[in-house]
């Protein structure tokens, strides 16, 4: 950045920020609890760190703004999806949050819904919890490039203008164009998803035209750094951030990006080659970036910035550096880290849902990970899609189909989170990896169909725009060479040892949402005769943990061949 003007005409400023918490009110647990080995996460440690840093930045007499990248709500546990996320809203409202973007995840129930969260007012069908209202978001989410398809204006504001230290800091707040692609279609029948260089650069010039020069884009968009120990570094960077930072005017000198679930920090170029501050904090409130400004007053800009990431550290050390556990994984909390506020309301909620949170559903034998293999399977992926299977074969399916991106949690042996013996699964950890409550849909497709799906999952064909390998049902296979040209990488297909017919019709349970295109799978809109099951796709699972213990799935079902 530049240098610093002179100490007299000198601005402070302190942006705390972070993305895709996802209603993580209950600290993450499995291989996702801790991040680099240090155990963090759950809603009263990030609010313990978010005000411990906002404390520090008031004292070093900066003023302080709390910032979101999006998916606050939506894919959340079941403490906070059995209220239709208003924890996570009155939670994030506690802890200070200032204004955030909107994400594809707060899109889940759709545009109505959406803006309930952000204005108040009692759920349409199941009321209000306990009878004490909701009041909405006391944050505010922006949304530049969600427009109405009627007005062409955005649904929520585009913009914030924050005064720190003196100076006018724009916010401008936006998620991904491409959400049409990751939520269900029938929410977002009303609205469109903008180009997000040219909707950034539209607003960061009109917000030029009223003198607010410093502007900060919040984006539920990012990358991903290279294997790393630091959760700061910017190493091996990769991603669809940076083309889109590359096209931005000079005045927005910070991006604070999200959506992968990465942690970074990095300096990547504008549309004039000079350097943009590039920031994500992870997922699951496990991080907070601490973004240090300092603008000159005269002219109203940015001349230094510095960015870190903090982990909101929730464990106990040992003398050795290590950290308890009381078995392996799981991590001893530590009290003194707590925020009481945070953890009192927390705990209101936990106790409503414990009764269904904590009944015991069924059994596993060991951790199911949802970690992929190099063919792109998983042995959680494995398990779901048994589960449909079996929960569909009155409806006479042959095989099922899961998207990846649906499984949002692992199956932990170890974990109790009601006290309940390890091996034990409750409804409650069911949910949280499977949280969308998506219809569980059975139809036919014909050998063709279903091989032009399979070659959908690769970036670059049929409209696919980043490459999701669909978890596949026992008896199921086949392979694919990611060498050949797009198109043509899917051979071997077969059904319990039968190669599929091109020509044959064949019985495909999957859930609504990729039935419906989700992904980007268009081939899967092709399917026939839908017959739904009842209940949702998390009923499918739990009905096959009731035979457990259930195995990890073999994860060798789909072979790579290249």
């Amino acid at each position: 950045m530049a240098a610093a003007a002179p100490a007299d005409h000198t601005a402070y400023g302190n942006l705390l920020a972070f993305n895709d918490f996802h209603g993580a009110i209950d600290p993450p647990t499995g291989s996702g609890a801790a991040v680099l080995g240090t155990p963090a996460g759950g809603v009263e440690y990030l609010a313990h760190w978010v005000k411990k840093l906002r404390a520090e930045g008031e004292a070093a007499g900066q003023e302080v703004v709390t910032v979101g990248a999006g998916d606050m709500i939506g894919a959340t546990p079941l403490v906070s999806a059995a209220f239709h996320d208003e924890p996570s809203i009155e939670l994030l409202s506690e802890l200070g949050l200032d204004v955030s973007s909107v994400g594809n995840h707060e899109f889940d129930e759709g545009v109505t819904e959406l803006k309930r969260m952000q204005h108040g007012g009692c759920h349409p069908v199941e009321g209000c919890f306990a009878g004490d209202g909701f009041d909405g978001a006391e944050f505010q989410y922006l949304a530049a490039n969600v427009t109405d398809k009627r007005t062409k204006l955005p649904i929520l504001p585009p913009v914030d203008v924050k005064i720190i230290d003196g100076v006018p800091v724009g916010f401008i707040g936006m998620t991904l164009e491409g959400t049409p692609g990751i939520v269900n279609p029938a929410g977002i029948t009303t609205v469109d998803f903008r180009d997000e260089i040219e909707t950034a650069n539209l607003w960061s010039g009109l917000l030029r035209l009223l003198g607010v020069k410093a502007q900060v884009l919040l984006l539920h968009e990012g990358g991903q750094q290279g294997a790393t120990g630091n959760v700061s570094t910017c190493d091996g960077f990769t991603g669809v951030i940076s083309p889109i930072v590359a096209g931005l005017r000079d005045e927005i000198g910070v991006v604070v990006s999200g959506h992968t679930h990465r942690f970074y920090s990095c300096q990547l170029p504008n549309k004039s080659g000079k350097p943009v501050v590039v920031t994500s904090a992870g997922t699951n409130g496990q991080l907070v970036t601490d973004i240090t400004l300092t603008m000159d007053r005269r002219s109203r800009t940015f001349t230094s910035i510095e960015a870190h990431n903090v982990v909101t550290e929730n464990g106990v050390r040992n003398a050795d550096g290590t950290w308890q556990t009381t078995a392996p994984g799981v991590f001893v909390r530590n009290p003194a880290l707590v925020d009481p506020a945070a953890k009192a309301i927390a705990d209101k909620y936990r106790t409503a849902v414990a009764p269904l949170a904590n009944r015991v559903v069924g059994s596993i034998s060991a951790d199911i990970v949802r970690d992929v293999q190099p063919s792109g399977e998983s042995p959680l992926g494995d398990v779901i899609a048994d589960a449909q299977l079996a929960y569909t074969a009155s409806a006479g399916a042959q095989l099922a189909l899961m998207n990846p991106g649906g499984i949002r949690a692992p199956l932990t042996f170890a974990n109790s989170p009601g006290g309940e013996p390890a091996g034990q699964v409750t409804y409650g950890e069911a949910f949280t990896v499977q949280p969308f409550n998506n219809l569980v849909v059975t139809y036919s497709l014909t050998g063709a169909q279903l091989d032009a799906v399979l070659e959908q999952q690769f970036a670059g064909h049929a409209g696919q725009n980043t490459t999701k390998i669909l978890q596949i049902s026992a008896g199921f296979a086949y392979s694919y060479d990611s060498t050949l040209p797009l198109g043509s990488r899917v051979s071997g297909l077969t059904l319990n040892g039968t190669p599929i017919d091109p020509a044959a019709t064949y019985k495909v349970t999957t859930n609504d949402f990729l039935a419906n295109g989700g992904d980007n799978f268009t081939a899967l809109t092709a399917g026939t005769g839908r017959v739904y099951a009842p209940g949702f796709d998390v009923d499918a699972l739990v009905a096959h943990l009731a035979t457990g213990p259930v195995t990890p799935g073999p994860a060798n079902r789909i072979t790579k061949l290249g």
